[in-house]
Parts: C-alpha cells; structure tokens; sequence
C-alpha cells in the first residue's frame, strides 16, 4: 500500500501515542504518514516590542503541535508530512483526509469509555464519517 496515513495530534500524551502507532502501521506499509492538528477559532494576537511586531494566532499554534510531532516521527524509512486544518478535531481529520486522499486515519480511543463514550468522541465521530478506513489505536493508560 502506498497512500497516505492521517494520524490528528493536540500535544497530549495520548495523541502522540496514537501518533507512533500510525508510524508504525505506515512503516509497515510504504505509507506517507500525515500528521494534522485542529484549530477551531479565528483567535489571534498580536505581540510587539518598539517596532518589532508578532502575530499568534490558534492556527500557528496548532501547526506547531504538528511539525513537532512529525519531527519527532521522521526517520530514514518514512516520509512524514504535516498541517494544521481548521474546525473541531474530528471535522479537521475528515477534511485532511478528504483532501489527501488518505488510505487510513489513525486515532486513539480516549474517550470511548464511560460517559464519554456515551456523549461522543473523536474516534466515534471520525469513524462514522471519514471517507476510508479508521483505526482506532488503544492509547488509554491503564489503570
């Protein structure tokens, strides 16, 4: 399989383990590993000192999250990309892999236990709406 492989990241411990198993999984199978972080607002600021001006914005922010994450990720046997896609988690997964092409989306399954289970989740909400396959990765700790 040659393809893509999206995997969403936020910087929590459980998106980068979710993150490392759709490494493997894309290792595997000769698949470019796309790593994507959300972003749901337009929120942004705008720092300075004398002239010197800098603007943060959510987006930023969110591509952050993933460059690091695929920096962490690549290696001589894997071609990681990145982005940050707009709207909430699981709508920016859809999208990324909407628009890729993607093969596969990778996810973890927090949330899908308990009350969280019954209010929704992303692994939920991604899987009942991405145009290809999803595998949900364990990525809970155990207790």
């Amino acid at each position: 399989m040659t393809g893509i492989i999206v995997v969403g990241v936020d910087g929590s411990e459980t998106a980068l383990r979710a993150a490392q198993t759709a490494r493997g999984l894309a290792v595997s199978l000769g698949a470019t590993l796309h790593v994507v972080s959300a972003f749901d607002s337009d929120r942004t600021e705008v720092f300075g000192s004398g002239s010197d001006r800098w603007i943060v914005s959510d987006a930023d922010d969110a591509e952050t999250v993933a460059k690091d994450v695929a920096a962490s990720l690549r290696g001589d046997d894997i071609n990681v990309t990145y982005a940050a896609a707009r709207g909430k988690p699981a709508e920016a997964l859809i999208h990324e892999a909407e628009r890729s092409g993607a093969q596969l989306i990778v996810v973890g399954n927090r949330r899908m236990k308990g009350l969280g289970r019954v209010l929704g989740s992303v692994a939920n909400s991604v899987a009942h709406g991405a145009p290809c396959d999803v595998y949900i990765a364990k990525t809970d700790i155990p207790e």
